[in-house]
């Protein structure tokens, strides 16, 4: 089996706990307003690599991952399950640490067979959640939120670590509502071990206009880490 990889960052510090190994899965689904990889959204494109080969460059350095593992994120990993279970499996026979950054937007209850095989190999999943209401998450994404909250539960049921994170953007994700109703669906989870805001920027506009794409937030400015740490204790006062 093979799967589309769009790139590998050797070296990422950002994208679960230690340094990890960065495996960016080629396709996905939604159209985030803000999303800084539009290269990645096209499905079947990308290098075809097999789950042997992605571990191959991994364990050639593989003592410089010892504080942290791998890392599958997008595009969205989960539009290629088999391939990525089968990468988590080859991981875990190792030893390693694995993470999943994913939106959650493929999930089925229908097909929780699958993704109890992925989730049985899997340590963390970093759990984007775009907006917690489902109307400003249609605008923000194309897409229903119901999916994504049913796959956040899942993952309680399954008790699997899980981390949440949302982006702060003006306008959609940084009212006072949102982020306590953010914080009100949030407060029941075991499984909960972190809450990352991240502030809005607009260093993937530069790839939007070599793709000749339109960036579609041009006029929507930059957000703060002091601006995230407003957002975090807003959702952490329902949480109490």
């Amino acid at each position: 089996m093979k799967g589309y990889i769009h790139s590998i960052e050797s070296f990422g510090t950002v994208d679960g706990p230690g340094v990890r190994f960065v495996v960016f899965f080629q396709g996905c689904p939604m159209r985030c307003l803000y999303c800084h990889n539009p290269d990645t959204w096209t499905v079947g494109a990308g290098m075809q690599m097999s789950a042997d080969e992605v571990l191959a460059k991994m364990l050639r350095n593989i003592d410089f991952y010892k504080t942290g593992g791998l890392t599958a994120t997008g595009g969205e990993p989960l539009l290629q399950l088999e391939f990525l279970t089968e990468l988590f499996s080859l991981a875990k026979d190792r030893g390693i640490h694995t993470c999943l950054d994913t939106s959650g937007i493929t999930f089925s209850e229908g097909k929780t067979e699958a993704f109890d095989r992925l989730l049985s190999v899997t340590d963390l999943v970093m759990l984007d959640i775009k907006h917690i209401d489902d109307k400003k998450h249609k605008e923000l994404t194309g897409h229903s939120n119901k999916t994504v909250l049913n796959f956040a539960r899942y993952l309680n049921r399954r008790g699997v670590k899980m981390r949440v994170r949302q982006v702060l953007l003006p306008e959609y994700t940084d009212t006072e509502e949102q982020l306590l109703a953010l914080g009100d669906f949030l407060s029941d989870f075991d499984n909960l071990e972190k809450i990352e805001i991240l502030p809005y920027h607009t260093l993937g506009r530069a790839k939007y206009e070599n793709m000749g794409i339109d960036y579609p937030l041009k006029d929507v400015v930059q957000m703060t880490d002091s601006d995230a740490r407003r957002a975090l204790k807003i959702i952490e006062s329902k949480m109490k």
